[in-house]
């Protein structure tokens, strides 16, 4: 088996230990590596020719965290008793990294022990941190890319190898908030200010630097806080009166942000409480515990799947066709608006070459504006430098010219929603195309098949559906029209892997995946406005369920006029067929009011001058007069979850969607659904097919035939099914 990490003794007796696991661009914690890694440094604890100990990594970065399907792999491997093996592996963990603080340290009198400096490169994430935090001294480089810090709560967890614990200590409960209940990750610099780290020094001194200090480092610099005499927590100990208010403030703080649905914030602040009131040692059995717990948790675990595994297997072509690479080499983009503007960001970003094209010049040239904009804030932000903002400025090409086209291997029309106008920049670009070109069209309503008519090659035709604004929205939605192939398929996939997002590929029907979810939402929301129910019910309602937006406000941030041009080309398709309701009266009646939502400063809600959300607009109540008995929470929650949850499985159900990970990966990336359920189809798991029929069947005697459940839903309540049990690919079925 090929080595994890390299290791290595100089002539004053300083051992280092490089992190550089094969084959991969980044370090990920893996069960055979720790055992690498003690291995290692027990040899160089026992060695006398070695005075002290570097940890650092052999490639640009020191660590992106654990390798999640560890957790995975040991949860099936432990048949009945999962929680027992995952804690068991907890503790090993938290015994090696004790190790290195402790080593060869006399208990009682605190001597004897040897220093071990943590150097990295560059940036470093969840164990990569705690690996950090139990070293004796922590030195970062002083790298502009570079991010240091805790970010597992972000996929359903809490730092377990005892981030949590031993940051705590070392700051306080009210300074490590940040850092562990928000995730954040922090520049070199502001690590050390924020008492992360030690040291920021320039990358060339990065080692010289650590093994000065390890040369150097008296018996007294290597004792952590909380293993000397005296150790008082910063801030106080929940028992003090500072520390009390600290708690309580933080048990507030975490209810109002994660409004109860996140297990992972609640068990992180009950190990820190109770681990705050006893020894170290007992504090990172606790951890380990509430840890466990959290894992053994379905939302964890569904969260940790989609969030972690299923995002990255897209990410790295789960879905691709088995064609040749289709690397992007120069992009066009027809349509310089914010949306085309966006693409060109992105695509100039990844180092492809970008023409953009509109029928203005003028237009065209605030296009290039707005990617300049984006860049010029990234400087501000000290994300990127001057240097690189010209770098990529460069690369894209403003203009009119369609025979500035040629050499393009794709191309991504950006154009209005209009058939007329996208048959029309179709053929003129095709026109200047090798024929081994892809075009693409970026739409999130007209059906590709129809679109893909006005192409001399429709089997090189695709959509590509971007959500805004571009350079923040990790979502791609690649969509397949009838005589889409397969390398236009792999052609988008790989377009989106070189720009840094994330895909998933869906069969062409009416509003594809996303938006066939999220307007339905949307939709149920305005019904409920008009049916009487109260509007701050129905907002409330939302968050409590973990949306970030409940609909209302959700439809002034799209805009209340792009509601009502669906809904009107919607009804213009359909026909009879088209469900007219409620939702429409509602939203009708704001557009004929001139409340469009947040950019017009009036819609659902009220704005100030500087288009600030003042509160919800009063002549909602107005014109649609609350009723005398509202419903209560849970019904109006189980309306606007199902609401977009049954489109989802119908849209597995047709064949729109074809993988359950697109599914939940697409609705929580795509339009923020409930991210502590791992997605629509993991809350379905969750809550049990049986159960979640019973709701429908209720919701349908109550208020329609949409919420009827489909007949895969019956078909799995009456087997005893899952999603993931049943469609999964087998490596996913965990």
């Amino acid at each position: 088996m090929a080595k994890t990490f390299h290791y290595s003794v100089d002539a004053d007796g300083v051992a280092t230990i490089a992190w550089d696991k094969p084959d991969a661009n980044m370090n990920v914690m893996t069960r055979d590596a720790f055992e690498e890694f003690e291995t290692l440094f027990d040899g160089a604890i026992a060695d006398d020719a070695v005075k002290g100990v570097i940890i650092t990594s052999a490639k640009k970065d020191f660590a992106g965290g654990m390798d999640l399907n560890v957790l995975a792999q040991i949860r099936q491997e432990a048949g009945d008793n999962p929680a027992q093996a995952l804690f068991d592996f907890t503790m090993n963990g938290h015994r090696i990294l004790r190790k290195i603080e402790r080593n060869a340290m006399d208990p009682k009198t605190n001597k004897g022990g040897k220093p071990v400096v943590w150097a990295t490169p560059g940036t470093s994430a969840g164990i990569g941190t705690e690996i950090a935090l139990a070293c004796h001294h922590r030195i970062a480089a002083d790298n502009p890319k570079a991010k240091i810090g805790l970010p597992e709560i972000l996929v359903g967890l809490f730092p377990g190898a005892g981030g949590t614990t031993r940051l705590v200590r070392m700051m306080g409960a009210m300074a490590a908030s940040p850092l562990l209940l928000e995730g954040k990750m922090l520049a070199p610099a502001k690590a050390k200010a924020a008492g992360l780290i030690d040291e920021v020094v320039p990358a060339d001194e990065l080692l010289d630097r650590a093994k000065a200090w390890v040369l150097n480092a008296k018996d007294a610099d290597i004792i952590k806080p909380w293993d000397a005499k005296g150790y008082k927590m910063p801030g106080g100990a929940p028992y003090h009166p500072a520390g009390f208010m600290t708690f309580v403030g933080a048990s507030a703080m975490v209810h109002g942000k994660t409004q109860g649905v996140y297990p992972a914030a609640k068990a992180l602040l009950s190990a820190v409480y109770e681990g705050a009131m006893v020894p170290f040692d007992t504090a990172l059995k606790i951890e380990a515990r509430w840890f466990t717990k959290v894992l053994m948790n379905p939302s964890s675990a569904a969260m940790i799947r989609s969030l972690f595994i299923n995002k990255q297997a897209l990410e790295k072509g789960a879905v691709r066709p088995d064609v040749a690479d289709q690397s992007v080499k120069k992009v066009g983009i027809l349509g310089a608006g914010m949306m085309g503007a966006g693409i060109a960001y992105v695509s100039a970003m990844a180092g492809i070459e970008v023409v953009l094209i509109d029928r203005e010049q003028d237009a065209a040239d605030r296009g290039k504006s707005h990617v300049e904009d984006i860049l010029a804030e990234g400087v501000k932000r000290k994300k990127t430098t001057e240097e690189k903002k010209a770098q990529v400025l460069d690369r894209v090409l403003a203009s009119t010219r369609y025979e500035d086209l040629k050499g393009c291997d794709l191309i991504v029309e950006a154009v209005f929603e209009d058939p007329g106008i996208k048959a029309e920049v179709t053929k003129l670009a095709e026109a200047q195309l090798d024929e081994n070109a892809v075009f693409a069209t970026n739409t999130s309503t007209l059906p590709i098949t129809e679109l893909a008519k006005a192409s001399v090659r429709p089997e090189q035709f695709i959509g590509i559906h971007f959500f805004s604004p571009v350079h923040k929205m990790m979502l791609v939605e690649i969509i397949k029209g009838k005589e889409t192939g397969d390398v236009a398929v792999a052609k988008a996939l790989d377009f989106v892997r070189q720009i840094r997002k994330t895909p998933i590929v869906v069969n062409d029907a009416r509003f594809f995946y996303a938006n066939r979810c999220i307007i339905p939402y949307l939709n149920e929301g305005a019904r409920m406005v008009g049916e009487g129910v109260e509007p701050a019910l129905i907002e409330h309602a939302a968050k409590q369920l973990g949306m970030p937006l409940g609909p209302l406000q959700l439809m002034d941030e799209t805009s209340i006029d792009l509601g009502v041009k669906i809904a009107k080309a919607t009804k213009a398709a359909m026909g009879d067929a088209y469900p007219a309701g409620a939702a429409d009266e509602v939203i009708f009646k704001l557009f004929d009011e001139g409340r469009l939502g947040r950019k017009s400063k009036a819609g659902f809600y009220d704005y100030d001058e500087k288009g600030k959300r003042q509160g919800l607009w009063s002549g909602l109540r107005d014109n649609w007069t609350p009723a005398d008995e509202q419903p209560d929470l849970t019904t109006v929650q189980h309306r606007l979850a199902m609401a977009q949850t049954l489109e989802a499985v119908r849209a597995l159900e047709e064949g729109v969607l074809m993988d359950v990970r697109e599914g939940d990966v697409g609705a929580i990336l795509g339009w923020g659904f409930m991210p502590w359920s791992g997605g629509p189809l993991s809350w379905l798991d969750i809550l049990g097919a049986t159960k979640a029929v019973e709701i429908c069947d209720d919701l349908t005697d109550r208020f329609g035939d949409r919420f009827a459940a489909p007949a895969l839903l019956r078909d799995m309540a009456a087997k005893g099914e899952s999603f993931y049990g049943r469609f999964a690919p087998d490596a996913e079925a965990a």
